[in-house]
């Protein structure tokens, strides 16, 4: 790793280094970028000014800082992005539970442990491998920074100029060798490594994943309506979900794959190898109505340490609530419908009274 003068850095043995330190800790690919991202950087400002974040006001509020990395970390001069599967091995497949009116639909990625947790442990250990061995040569003292969807940090257009992938029209991240079923983390760093070369799109003339959009949220390619998205209003969305957009919905009770599931390049994605992102509580089949039963303390019980922990019980219902009023008609379902009238919250009252309404007409 070392030039003439063993005491000075050579930067690409070390980011050799980097990448081998990296798979070593769990991530299936790595690559390194420079901090310009002027185009997504337009393209972002262009998506706000139109309001298509919806209320999701953290996207607007950091101005520039997530489109200029320095801004946000000063004294970054690359980003190194990694990427890890994420699919759990053995869960039921997609489509069947999709199927199944009288089952719940999580997304996949959440069926585990919070992501954030694995991701920002490993991103952290790396950052202290590295901070460790810069530490025996002359310059700079390391400064970094770890990231996994918890800043404002343009991830994909990071990944797609670290060679990771491209974006597909579904915004999401792409690879020839996993598809988009996998999280993305960053190490913002002081360090000159080489950059990697972007790769070429291989989306071609395919437009599945914006065919197959339950609420035609992918309002045209590589731009999504995040006000109509299935994961916005079952995830990000604090209040009453659109009366029109709840029909839509059918039974995802906390996000939606149905772009990730019709496109072609996941049939090359690989289960994850990671045991934190195992299926908890069965949660990748099972039945409505038994989740909707669920009070708050065993909520917080069971999904404790997942992502769906985030959105809180009240949430929880409110979702459950619509895909109860999709479900197939039954006793069993107008009677847990009506156990929930009463409840505190009047936005869970209000849910459970428009899908009573479904099975009332």
């Amino acid at each position: 790793m070392q030039n003439e003068n063993p005491h000075q850095v050579n930067y690409a043995a070390f980011a050799i280094r980097i990448r081998a330190w990296a798979h070593e800790l769990g991530f299936q690919a790595v690559g390194i970028s420079d901090t310009d991202l002027s185009a997504a950087e337009s393209d972002l400002l262009e998506w706000l000014a139109l309001g298509l974040h919806g209320e999701m006001d953290y996207m607007a509020k950091h101005g520039t800082k997530r489109s200029r990395p320095a801004e946000l970390l000063p004294g970054t001069l690359r980003v190194i992005s990694l990427r890890m599967n994420c699919t759990p091995p053995g869960a039921r497949d997609s489509w069947q539970v999709l199927a199944d009116g009288e089952h719940a639909f999580i997304s996949r990625y959440a069926l585990g442990r919070d992501y954030h947790k694995v991701m920002r442990n490993r991103l952290a250990k790396l950052a202290d491998k590295i901070r460790t061995e810069i530490a025996g040569f002359d310059g700079p003292n390391f400064e970094g920074r770890v990231f996994t969807d918890s800043a404002p940090v343009l991830e994909v257009a990071l990944a797609r100029k670290a060679g990771l992938g491209w974006r597909g029209k579904h915004t999401l991240l792409l690879s020839r060798e996993h598809g988009s079923r996998f999280f993305l983390g960053e190490i913002y760093v002081n360090l000159p490594l080489p950059v990697d070369e972007p790769q070429q799109e291989h989306c071609g003339t395919c437009t599945r994943c914006i065919d197959i959009c339950p609420t035609q949220a992918i309002i045209a390619p590589y731009r999504v309506d995040a006000r109509r998205c299935i994961s916005y209003l079952t995830i990000e969305l604090r209040g009453s979900i659109p009366v029109e957009l709840r029909p839509l919905i059918g039974n995802r009770i906390y996000g939606c794959d149905d772009c990730q599931l019709a496109c072609p390049w996941n049939g090359f994605a690989q289960p994850s190898v990671e045991p934190d992102f195992a299926v908890r509580h069965g949660l990748d089949d099972v039945g409505l109505i038994e989740l909707f039963a669920w009070d708050e303390a065993e909520f917080n019980s069971k999904l404790a340490g997942t992502a769906i922990y985030r959105i809180g019980h009240e949430q929880w219902l409110r979702n459950i609530a619509v895909a109860l009023g999709n479900a197939p008609k039954s006793a069993a379902v107008i009677d847990a419908l009506e156990s929930r009238m009463e409840h505190p919250s009047g936005m869970v009252r209000e849910h459970a009274a428009w899908a009573l309404a479904q099975h009332t007409d």
